[in-house]
């Protein structure tokens, strides 16, 4: 079986802007390490090679052209990827690809991902029609978020393809507000993301904030993060008196200010900070100094090494959004032993108290009373990090590709 990942985002730095990357980087390897021809077709870096092989994974850099005139990443010019995406990809796809196998008897999978990559669904569908080939490929695709569904021709799509969504919460959405079946297939972990940081990094970690009481928010400053409740947090524990210190790592969305100016005047410092090196000890270097300061405003980003610290470290990492198709945050916090303070749409794998904190209020007051039993009872907080690391590996991409998408692929493929 022949596997086809059509996708905005993917691993290069350039097609890297949230949690879709993740996701498609993720199921893409483990889907080529269970021994599956894999192809990942996504709008890539405009200067490496436009088709690179890596044993059972392809990738297909696509709108390259376009790219090198939008340096910005991904969603730089989005509108022009979108159409060129649409047009041009699935007839190569077809006829370069999917044909040859095809034509020995073979079976292909297309897993789509998000409302970018509609048309083209669309389109290979009907050239797939035409070739008289379609009974021989399956077709999903796959709604991460609600970004423009209001483009979505949902009739044309629910006939051509399996639509799935990544959590109970966005399946529900799909069924009142757009009147669409879906099934879940969730986000996943790489095997890297289990890996907890050394021993060695956390106590050097803990040395450089002088055991003030770490919060931490990894997220794009927008309103659904709930970052004014983040700082009405740390507002409220510093009345209390738990020296606490919030390190943020947002994105370029324009919330940003309202956020910083709300911190100030609740009276929180600010301090801006960027990695003088990558990794574990570059965020180390950068926590030097802190004690004057109650919001450090991380500048750069945080590669794989010096995010786990953050999230291990942290005495609680704040992912709270008011609407999360899935709490990718969340589940990593857990995943290296960390304390996750969760919202209450999305995020599945939570239960509340057992394995993460979860908030379901604006009130300040509800996370402090929940943080405050784990300040004075370190057995529960040593609970909450197993449990949390048990369930993590529920959602190791292996697991997630053996037990949730391969079944789910043997149903789609049997006679009606």
């Amino acid at each position: 079986m022949q596997f086809h990942i059509l996708s905005f985002e993917g691993p290069d730095s350039y097609a890297r802007a949230g949690g879709i990357a993740s996701r498609i980087t993720g199921l893409s390897q483990s889907l080529a390490e269970a021994g599956f021809e894999t192809h990942l077709w996504f709008v890539g870096d405009p200067y490496l090679p436009g088709h690179e092989n890596r044993d059972k994974l392809w990738l297909h850099r696509w709108c390259q052209w376009i790219s090198r005139y939008h340096p910005g990443g991904v969603y730089d010019g989005e509108e022009g990827k979108r159409s060129d995406y649409a047009t041009s990809l699935p007839p190569f796809l077809l006829h370069e690809v999917l044909l040859p196998h095809l034509q020995q008897g073979e079976h292909a999978v297309i897993l789509a991902e998000e409302w970018h990559t509609v048309d083209a669904v669309l389109h290979l569908d009907g050239l797939l029609r035409h070739a008289g080939v379609r009974q021989q490929v399956s077709m999903l695709w796959n709604a991460n978020n609600i970004f423009s569904f209001e483009r979505i021709a949902w009739e044309r799509l629910a006939a051509v393809a399996m639509i799935t969504t990544v959590s109970r919460y966005m399946k529900q959405l799909l069924c009142q507000q757009w009147s669409v079946q879906s099934l879940v297939l969730p986000n996943g972990l790489e095997a890297d993301a289990l890996i907890p940081p050394s021993r060695k990094a956390v106590a050097a970690f803990h040395r450089r904030t002088q055991q003030r009481t770490v919060i931490s928010k990894v997220a794009r400053w927008d309103p659904d993060k709930r970052w004014m409740l983040a700082v009405d947090i740390v507002g409220r524990m510093k009345q209390y008196n738990w020296h606490p210190l919030f390190i943020a790592r947002g994105g370029v969305e324009a919330h940003e200010a309202d956020v910083l100016r709300a911190a100030a005047q609740a009276g929180l410092r600010i301090t801006e900070r960027t990695l003088p090196t990558p990794g574990a000890y570059g965020l180390l270097q950068a926590l030097e100094g802190a004690a004057d300061t109650d919001v450090m405003l991380l500048r750069s980003p945080l590669d794989a090494d010096s995010r786990r610290l953050l999230l291990h470290a942290s005495a609680a990492v704040l992912a709270n959004s008011g609407h999360e198709p899935f709490g990718l945050v969340g589940l990593e916090t857990m995943a290296v032993g960390g304390v996750a303070c969760t919202g209450y749409s999305g995020e599945d794998y939570v239960i509340p108290g057992r394995n993460a904190l979860v908030l379901e209020t604006n009130d300040p007051h509800e996370f402090v009373s929940l943080f405050n039993d784990l300040r004075t009872n370190p057995r529960l907080e040593r609970a909450i990090r197993h449990a949390g690391r048990v369930t993590a590996r529920q959602y190791a991409w292996s697991q997630i590709v053996q037990r949730l998408l391969l079944p789910r692929l043997r149903v789609l493929a049997m006679p009606a």
